[in-house]
C-alpha cells in the first residue's frame, strides 16, 4: 500500500534527510588512504549521537553496523570492518540513514579514495547523473516507471549496466515502503506519481554486466564479473512544484 505524506510530514522528512546528508558529506570527506571502513562506521555512529538521531540501519533485519560501506566491485550492503583498509585508487560506496521524530532518511554516495582511474571517475559521474535524471522524472502525473526508464536510459547510453536485484523504494515511517523503484523499465507504466509520495531513488551501476552475487556474510553484494560498481541515492518527495530533494543540496553529495 502506498502511503502519501502530508505537508507537515514532508517537512519533518526534510529535516531528517538534512541530517543524513550532512553526516554523509562529512563521512565522504573522511575517506582517505589508510582509513578502514570500521573507522567510518564509528564516525557515523558518533555523529548520530551528537545529532541526537537514531541510526536507521543498525539492527535492521540483523544488520550489525550503522553504515554500509561497499568497496570497488561491492555493489551495496558492505559490512564495515577493521580489516578493510581503503587504498589509493579505490572507490567506496557509503549508504547511510537515520530516524528523526519517527521518520526515516536515507541516502548514499560513492566517493574516490585519493586519485582514481579514468574508468572509475567516469562510472561515478554517470551514476550521479542517472540519479539526477531519475529525480527529474519524478513529477506528479508521471508514472513510476518513468523514473526507472530515465535512470536506465542514461546508464545504458553510456555503456554501463544497472543492477536488477536491488531497487529504490518508498520511505516514511518505515525505511522501506511501497512502491519499489527499479532502475530499469519501460516508461508509462506503474502507479501514477501523486503529490505527497516520498521515494528513495538509488541507481546502482556496474562497469560490466548487471549480475551480482551475495557474500557468505549474507549482506555484501558484489558484481558477478568483478567489475567496478557505484551507488548514489537521495530521498525525494513529489510536490505540486515538482520533485523536492529532501535535505536539500549538500556539498559533496
Amino acid at each position: 500500500m502506498i502511503i502519501y505524506k502530508s505537508r507537515e510530514e514532508i517537512e519533518t522528512m526534510d529535516r531528517c534527510n538534512r541530517v543524513v546528508a550532512q553526516i554523509l558529506a562529512a563521512l565522504a570527506k573522511a575517506v582517505a588512504p589508510g582509513v578502514t571502513t570500521a573507522d567510518l562506521d564509528r564516525l557515523a555512529e558518533k555523529m548520530c549521537r551528537d545529532a541526537a538521531v537514531r541510526p536507521a540501519f543498525k539492527g535492521y533485519r540483523g544488520y550489525p553496523c550503522v553504515l554500509c560501506a561497499s568497496v570497488n566491485e561491492e555493489v551495496v550492503h558492505g559490512i564495515p570492518s577493521a580489516k578493510k583498509m581503503l587504498k589509493e585508487g579505490d572507490i567506496v560506496g557509503l549508504d547511510f540513514g537515520v530516524v528523526l521524530e519517527g521518520y526515516y532518511g536515507d541516502a548514499a554516495v560513492t566517493v574516490p579514495v585519493g586519485r582514481i582511474s579514468r574508468e572509475a571517475d567516469d562510472l561515478l559521474r554517470v551514476t550521479r547523473e542517472s540519479l539526477r535524471k531519475g529525480i527529474q522524472a519524478a513529477r506528479a502525473g508521471a508514472r513510476l516507471s518513468d523514473i526507472s526508464a530515465a535512470v536506465q536510459g542514461h546508464v545504458e547510453a553510456q555503456g554501463y549496466s544497472v543492477v536488477r536485484e536491488f531497487v529504490g523504494h518508498g520511505i516514511g515511517t518505515s525505511l522501506h515502503e511501497d512502491p519499489q523503484v527499479p532502475n530499469y523499465g519501460t516508461p508509462g507504466s506503474g502507479p501514477v506519481l501523486k503529490e505527497g509520495l516520498a521515494l528513495a531513488i538509488e541507481p546502482m551501476v556496474n562497469v560490466g554486466g548487471p549480475a551480482v552475487r551475495i557474500h557468505t556474510d549474507g549482506w555484501t553484494a558484489s558484481t558477478l564479473d568483478g567489475s567496478l560498481s557505484a551507488h548514489f541515492e537521495r530521498s525525494i518527495a513529489i510536490t505540486e512544484d515538482g520533485p523536492l530533494l529532501l535535505g536539500g543540496e549538500v556539498e559533496g553529495l
